[in-house]
């Protein structure tokens, strides 16, 4: 679990510095700077049975993405999302497989 934390907030880092850029220097033009960034990991822990994915990509202020995870009893759940200013936020949600207990 530590391991998966640290992984998300070594993303969140990452994503950050791309959003907001190596250059601190503040001028009025930057505030509307168009956001650009992508990120993906994944998780397959054989020992506690952890499987998980996440992709997104973001380019202005359109985001598409998509996770899957590994349900306790089995099956698997797929959640395609997208979001922008015209639509709103929309998710498309996928159970595959049969879940036993």
């Amino acid at each position: 679990m530590f391991k998966i934390i640290a992984l998300v907030a070594c993303l969140a880092v990452v994503v950050s510095a791309q959003y907001y850029g190596e250059d601190h220097g503040h001028h009025k033009e930057e505030h509307h700077a168009h956001p650009k960034y992508k990120f993906e990991y994944g998780v397959k822990d054989a020992h506690t049975g952890d499987h998980k994915s996440h992709w997104e990509i973001r380019d202005g202020d359109v985001v598409k993405g998509q996770y899957t995870l590994t349900e306790a009893d089995g099956s698997e759940r797929i959640v395609d999302y997208k979001a922008d200013d015209h639509n709103g936020f929309e998710a498309v949600v996928k159970n595959v497989g049969h879940g036993h207990h």
